[in-house]
């Protein structure tokens, strides 16, 4: 009898054991940080790359040498993906290297033939060194992108005033250079000491305003998309209590978070013919 309880005591237990690690698989292949997905993609001159949706304007054009793009409704999220970095890879492998190029999304584009419309430079990129004239005339080709983390080496997370701003009782901002693989879903604002919080809207794109402007020198509460969840990240730096319109400030903080997304197909499936 005890031997017998003892093999169905195992029995159970690889069973279980089996069930744990299928389920695991399931979730390594649902799940991950780098979706890939497939698409055509085709390019405009670097300035015909507009700005409008985003609200990045001409500083648009000094965003990573120029390799910027346009983003289809499914990636752009309302402007949350304003300023998200993705890895965009031509599938011809005779004529485009393995690792492609990055962009940075500076823009809503509404064309249902491709998921990304990339700036002059940013297609030639993709491009082994000699063959960019040759990638240049096709014009349109099959790519393969997924997001990646930006990494602004040189700056911090950053908020321009911008120009519709109206000190000191209305204060519209633009956020620069945000880090990481996150979607920005909420800033706050308080005075330097203070508990009590005014939520910025919305507007559009990276802007962001409120007509309920507190007093004194200004800190920021960013609400961030990361893991499965959001997060709170503090500016360590402060908007003066005279700040000025058309300054970049720095908020003397980088993210450097990551989402956590479904895919389907699973991540990593790249290919190239």
């Amino acid at each position: 009898m005890c031997s017998i309880h003892f093999l169905k005591d195992k029995t159970q237990q690889m069973a279980l054991f089996l069930a744990f690690f299928l389920m695991l698989l399931a979730s390594a292949a649902a799940d991950c940080t780098n979706c890939v997905h497939h698409s055509k993609t085709k390019y405009l001159a670097d300035e015909g790359i507009p700005y409008g949706a985003c609200g990045y304007g001409y500083l648009a054009e000094s965003f990573n040498g120029k390799k910027i793009a346009g983003a289809h409704t499914s990636i752009y999220q309302n402007g949350a993906r304003c300023g998200a970095c993705y890895q965009v890879i031509c599938t011809r492998a005779t004529l485009c290297t393995e690792e492609g190029t990055t962009v940075i999304v500076t823009e809503h584009i509404t064309d249902n033939t491709t998921d990304l419309i990339l700036s002059r430079t940013a297609f030639a990129a993709m491009a082994i060194e000699g063959r960019e004239k040759i990638l240049l005339s096709l014009g349109v080709v099959d790519m393969q992108y997924k997001r990646i983390p930006c990494d602004f080496k040189n700056h911090h997370l950053s908020l321009r005033v911008e120009e519709s701003s109206n000190y000191p009782n209305y204060l519209v901002v633009k956020v620069l250079y945000q880090g990481g693989q996150t979607d920005m879903i909420g800033i706050d604002v308080f005075q330097v000491g203070s508990s009590t919080v005014t939520s910025l809207r919305h507007n559009y794109g990276a802007i962001w305003s409120t007509n309920m402007v507190p007093n004194g020198p200004l800190q920021f509460r960013f609400a961030i998309t990361s893991g499965y969840d959001k997060k709170f990240v503090y500016s360590k730096n402060a908007l003066p209590a005279d700040w000025k319109i058309g300054v970049i400030y720095d908020m003397g903080i980088q993210i450097k978070d990551i989402s956590q997304i479904s895919c389907d197909p699973p991540c990593d499936n790249v290919r190239r013919n």
